[in-house]
């Protein structure tokens, strides 16, 4: 999993509409996304702006487990 940001909520909303049924993921209180690598190119590839901020640590993936309740999109 590879954490990642968007530079506004406009732009996450779009991301996150795009990537619901294609990828897994997870929303970090930090505003942090989990995704996977291959979710890296699709947002590429559809001209979403990102910024990596590297792999998920496994502190980062045991909160998103422990915290694992929907993310509602607002």
């Amino acid at each position: 999993m590879i954490a990642i940001t968007f530079p506004d909520r406009a732009t996450e909303k779009r991301a996150l509409a795009f990537l619901l049924g294609r990828f897994s993921g997870h929303v970090l209180k930090s505003g942090e996304h989990l995704v996977p690598e291959a979710a890296l190119e699709a947002l590429g590839d559809q001209s979403i702006p990102f910024t990596v901020k590297g792999k998920a640590t496994y502190e980062q993936q045991l909160a998103a487990v422990r915290g694992s309740a929907p993310v509602a999109v607002q």
